[in-house]
C-alpha cells in the first residue's frame, strides 16, 4: 500500500528515513512528505498550503492509501480524511489527536519574526523525550525548522461527515492506549469520539519514535505496515 508520512512541527520529510526504509522492506510504498514552510524555505506558508500539499500527494498516489500524521500533523492526516474520505483506507495518528473544526492548528509556542521556532527541550521533559540522549537532542534541535505563523495559527476547517467512516489507528508512544481512551471518553479528542473505527497500538517510546535509536523506527514501521495490511 502507499503510505503517506507527515511529520509534526519543525520536521521535514527526511525524519522518516529509517521508517521508510523499513516499510519498503515490508513491501509497502512509503511517501515521506516535506510540507510547505517546513523544508522548502518558505516562511510565508499557511496551513491551507500544507493541506493542499497533503491532498496533492493523496491524489498522486494510485489506489487507496494510508495517511500517517505525527503529533500536530495528526490534524493534517484527519483533514485528508475530511477532503478525500473515499480515497483513504486508513488514517494512522502517532502521538497526537486531530483538532476539531474551528480550532487553531498549532498555536502552542511563541511566534517570533513570523515563525514559531523550536522552543527547546524544557516543554518536553519527562516521557516525551526521555528516550533521546544528548546527541539525539542536539541533532533534533539543530535541524528543527521554524514553523511559519500562517501554519501554526491557521484554522482547522472540517466539513465532510464521511471522515468518521475512515478507520483510524492511534499509535501511542509517550502515553498508553488506556490513557488515550480515557482522554477520548473525557471529551479531549472530540473527532475521535465520533469516529466509527478506532484501534490503539502501544509503542514504548517518547514522542518521536521515528528518531529514537536503535530499534524504534523499525518497530514503528512494523506497526504501520500491520495497520496497512489490515485495512
Amino acid at each position: 500500500m502507499n503510505i503517506l508520512l507527515i511529520g509534526g512541527l519543525w520536521l521535514d520529510g527526511s525524519v522518516w528515513g529509517r521508517v521508510a526504509s523499513a516499510l519498503e522492506a515490508l513491501g509497502h510504498r512509503p511517501v515521506p512528505l516535506t510540507l510547505p514552510g517546513q523544508g522548502d524555505g518558505s516562511a510565508s506558508a499557511t496551513l491551507d498550503d500544507q493541506v493542499e500539499a497533503v491532498l496533492a500527494a493523496v491524489d498522486a498516489a494510485p489506489g487507496k492509501l494510508m495517511v500517517v500524521g505525527h503529533s500536530a500533523a495528526c490534524s493534517l492526516a484527519w483533514l485528508a480524511a475530511d477532503r478525500r474520505p473515499g480515497r483513504l483506507a486508513k488514517v494512522a495518528l502517532i502521538g497526537g489527536f486531530p483538532s476539531p473544526h474551528g480550532q487553531l492548528y498549532a498555536d502552542f509556542f511563541e511566534v517570533r519574526d513570523g515563525v514559531m521556532p523550536f522552543p527547546g527541550w524544557s516543554p518536553y521533559e519527562g516521557p516525551d523525550a526521555a528516550d533521546l540522549d544528548d546527541e539525539a537532542r542536539r541533532k533534533f534541535a539543530t535541524a528543527a525548522i521554524p514553523v511559519p505563523a500562517g501554519v501554526a495559527k491557521g484554522v482547522v476547517r472540517l466539513a465532510d461527515e464521511r471522515r468518521f467512516d475512515v478507520p483510524v489507528v492511534v499509535v501511542c508512544p509517550e502515553f498508553t492506549p488506556a490513557q488515550a481512551q480515557e482522554w477520548i471518553n473525557a471529551g479531549d479528542a472530540p473527532e475521535l469520539a465520533r469516529a466509527k473505527h478506532v484501534d490503539f497500538i502501544d509503542i514504548d517510546s517518547g514522542h518521536w519514535p521515528m528518531v529514537t535509536k536503535p530499534t524504534k523506527p523499525t518497530e514503528l514501521a512494523r506497526i504501520l505496515a500491520e495497520a496497512a495490511d489490515a485495512a
